[in-house]
């Protein structure tokens, strides 16, 4: 919104660094930063009067979760809350990229609201049914690939560009709308699970978004594009804006979400925060980088439908429990060990994603 004050610029003003994405980008993260550290402490006690018995606690779990009963759920209504009022505030309205990631984190993070409130509601952990849930974040997930295959320049338009590989693409034509659904709804699933301990979802989050937001930078300027041989999506810098705002509102949750957490991030939050990544990746054409970058997230998923088709078919258990997290917690390993060891996981795969823009 605010950068229509460049437009009372006459060059070299104050008013011209509202032009630059990367200014805007700073300031959008100051914003939902100072955002989440106002607004944290009176959503928690308020979340925690609401619930009254908090979000409720698996049964079958580890042992060590049973004392964190009692705590308030849907802390992702903190980050979703700095997030678009930051963005808005801060990004280009007529940018079309901005608005399909931005519904796609709304719209994931109602389905995530419905589900926890009937948690709380009703003190279970089933919510709404998976089968509403993937309907739901289907249609959502549709919408945005059609909206992305319609704004992609036409030479890029329902194609699949290949890391590491110059110039290659592979013409998916119509089948990239169900490709990028899978994309947009298995991240969001993906970081859904791995949210099961203090602080461990947020932080790999925060990498992966910031990793995106370099690409969709750099993939949005034809300079860049052209020196590092990637290919150029005009208008996708912008998504910069939005990704400050992500890791600005996360780092403000996340002062709350430290062990022990006084709050939980909830589906509210990471159902949203993995669509955010899922549809990044989606309208930047780096949907299998976000597989590197976003590889803790992949491993998390991979484990829990290894665990379950391997009971199915034979009765016994890959691995002490799923998703691998709860595997380790049954080794032996303490939360914050294993929370801290996932984050550095998370760092190298970032870097590793990251470093395929210059490899061609």
């Amino acid at each position: 919104m605010l950068y229509w004050l460049s437009h009372l610029s006459e060059g070299g003003d104050f008013f011209n660094l509202f032009r630059y994405i990367t200014f805007r980008a700073g300031a959008s993260f100051f914003t939902a930063l100072f955002f989440g550290f106002m607004f944290g402490r009176p959503l928690i006690e308020y979340l925690r009067r609401v619930q009254k018995k908090g979000q409720p606690i698996r049964d079958d779990g580890p042992e060590s979760h049973l004392a964190k009963a009692g705590t308030p759920t849907m802390g992702g209504l903190l980050i979703l809350s700095a997030l678009l009022f930051s963005t808005l505030l801060w990004a280009r309205w007529d940018n079309g990229y901005v608005w399909i990631v931005l519904l796609v984190t709304a719209g994931f993070s109602a389905i995530g609201f419905a589900d926890d409130y009937a948690k709380v509601s009703k003190q279970n952990t089933k919510g709404v049914s998976s089968r509403t849930r993937m309907a739901l974040g289907l249609g959502i997930a549709f919408l945005a690939s059609v909206a992305a295959m319609l704004l992609h320049p036409a030479e890029l338009s329902g194609q699949l560009a290949l890391p590491i590989f110059k110039d290659t693409l592979v013409n998916l034509s119509l089948l990239f709308i169900p490709f990028a659904m899978v994309v947009i709804v298995g991240s969001a699933n993906a970081v859904n699970l791995t949210d099961g301990l203090d602080g461990l979802a947020i932080m790999p989050v925060m990498i992966a978004a910031g990793t995106l937001g370099v690409i969709a930078y750099t993939v949005g300027r034809v300079d860049f594009t052209d020196y590092l041989g990637v290919h150029h999506v005009p208008g996708t810098g912008e998504i910069l804006v939005f990704v400050a705002a992500l890791i600005g509102g996360g780092l403000g949750f996340l002062w709350y979400n430290a062990p022990p957490a006084a709050v939980f991030m909830g589906d509210t939050g990471s159902l949203a925060l993995g669509g955010a990544l899922g549809a990044i990746a989606v309208v930047t054409k780096h949907e299998i980088v976000l597989a590197i970058v976003g590889g803790l997230f992949v491993v998390e998923a991979l484990s829990v439908i290894i665990q379950v088709l391997y009971f199915k078919r034979t009765g016994k258990r890959v691995f002490l429990m799923a998703p691998i997290h709860h595997h380790f917690e049954k080794k032996g390993w303490g939360e914050a060990q294993i929370v801290i060891r996932f984050w550095i996981i998370a760092l190298i795969l970032a870097l590793i994603g990251l470093a395929t823009l210059k490899l061609r």
